[in-house]
C-alpha cells in the first residue's frame, strides 16, 4: 500500500471547479452597458461586431476585477480594453488585395437629398400600394403611414392582431415583388 508523500499534490491533481462571482461587476455592467456599447460602436462599422467587442472587453475586465484598485475608473479601464482589443483584431485581420489593370468605377448613387428622386420614390410606392387589395392596403397605411401599432390597427379595423400581422406580411411580400419598386432598390 502506497501513501502519497505530499497531500497537497494529490489535492492539486483533482481539477478545481471553483467559480467566482462579483455582484459589483454585474451591477456595473447593467448600469454602464449602453454607454460602453456606444463606445464600441464608434470603434467598429458593424453593430454586431461592436457587441462582440464589448463582450470581449467585459470578459477581460471580469478576469481582472480583483486587480482593479480604483473602481471609480472602471469606464476608462473598459474603454482601454475595448481599444486594445480592437487594435489587436485590426492587426490580425487578413487583407486580400488584388492588382488589376483598371479601377472599377462605382455605380452612381441617387442622393437622398434630391427632391425629384424622393418624389419619384414616393409616387412609385403609392402606385404599388394602390395595387394591393383594399384590406391589405388599409393595414399597410395604418401601420406604416399612420404609425399605429399592430394592436391599434387591429382595434381600428375590428380584426385580431394575428390577422393584422399576416395581412401586413403578405402585403409587404407583394410590395417587395412589385417590378416598379425593384428598380428603385
Amino acid at each position: 500500500m502506497t501513501t502519497p508523500v505530499c497531500t497537497s499534490a494529490s489535492k492539486a491533481a483533482t481539477p478545481a471547479t471553483q467559480t467566482f462571482s462579483y455582484p459589483s461587476f454585474s451591477s456595473y455592467v447593467k448600469a454602464r452597458q449602453p454607454v460602453l456599447l456606444r463606445t464600441a460602436r464608434s470603434l467598429t462599422a458593424n453593430p454586431c461586431d461592436a457587441e462582440d467587442l464589448l463582450q470581449t472587453a467585459l470578459t477581460k475586465t471580469y478576469v481582472a476585477w480583483e486587480r482593479i484598485e480604483d473602481h471609480r475608473a472602471l469606464d476608462g479601464y473598459v474603454r482601454r480594453a475595448l481599444l486594445n482589443t480592437r487594435t489587436s483584431q485590426w492587426r490580425k485581420r487578413k487583407v486580400d488585395e488584388f492588382a488589376c489593370d483598371e479601377l472599377p468605377e462605382p455605380e452612381p448613387v441617387a442622393t437622398a437629398d434630391d427632391p425629384a428622386e424622393q418624389q419619384a420614390l414616393h409616387d412609385a410606392m403609392w402606385r404599388a400600394i394602390t395595387k394591393l387589395p383594399a384590406r391589405q392596403r388599409a393595414m399597410v397605411v395604418l401601420r406604416y403611414y399612420e404609425d399605429l401599432s399592430e394592436v391599434q390597427t387591429a382595434e381600428v379595423l375590428g380584426v385580431s392582431v394575428g390577422t393584422v400581422k399576416s395581412a401586413v406580411s403578405r402585403a409587404l411580400g407583394k410590395l417587395r415583388e412589385d417590378p416598379e419598386l425593384v428598380l428603385v432598390r
